[in-house]
């Protein structure tokens, strides 16, 4: 095992938000971040139905599927397996390819949503000029997404790299939200570049 991987497996397990998600039984330290935003945000309410992009392993949709409760829903996609969660439907592939997209509409049975999130980042190779275009093309991809499947007056949550494009997204999802707030939850490493853009009230 490399010394990079030493340092990080180290890191990982003395990190207080993998303790605290093991000891509450949430499948990664991931669900805190959207637990600090939605209680800042006040975003989530029972009965909501949430698209969860990039879900694997499940902390924000397990998070979402116990905020909206029994009367809710919430569906999940990505392309790696994900171990069943209570009140979540997964959809297991590439949102981006027409096949997964018609499932995920066939299960939204022609009804929009409520809030579309999405914690997905990419493969990083450490190579900035590499990595933050892969990182702005996944945000791209899932705000072309909540425009076909949000309600008006509906929420946008996704994770965003700080650096080229960044700013520029931030900018233009003004045109679409009634708000855009900028969010660095506690729970996200403080040497990550990741933040959270959010946008409230969607314009249709």
């Amino acid at each position: 095992m490399s010394t990079s991987s030493k340092s990080w497996l180290k890191e990982h397990f003395s990190d207080i938000y993998v303790k605290q998600a093991h000891q509450e039984g949430y499948v990664s330290r991931a669900a805190y971040k959207l637990l600090e935003i939605n209680k800042k945000d006040a975003l989530i309410e029972p009965g909501m139905r949430i698209v969860d992009l990039g879900a694997a392993p499940g902390g924000w949709s397990q998070v979402a599927s116990q905020l909206v409760g029994p009367s809710g829903e919430v569906f999940a996609l990505d392309l790696l397996p994900m171990d069943p969660l209570p009140g979540v439907t997964y959809l297991q592939g590439d949102f981006n390819e027409q096949s997964v997209l018609d499932a995920l509409l066939e299960k939204l049975e022609g009804e929009p949503v409520d809030m579309v999130i999405s914690d997905m980042a990419p493969n990083m190779s450490g190579l900035r000029a590499v990595d933050q275009p892969r990182s702005m093309n996944l945000v791209e991809l899932a705000w072309d997404l909540a425009q076909q499947i949000l309600r008006p007056d509906g929420h946008f949550l996704v994770k965003v790299f700080q650096g080229e494009g960044a700013d520029i997204f931030g900018l233009n999802l003004r045109k679409s939200f009634n708000s855009v707030k900028w969010r660095k939850p506690k729970s996200s490493r403080s040497r990550s570049r990741e933040v959270y853009v959010l946008g409230k009230g969607f314009k249709e």
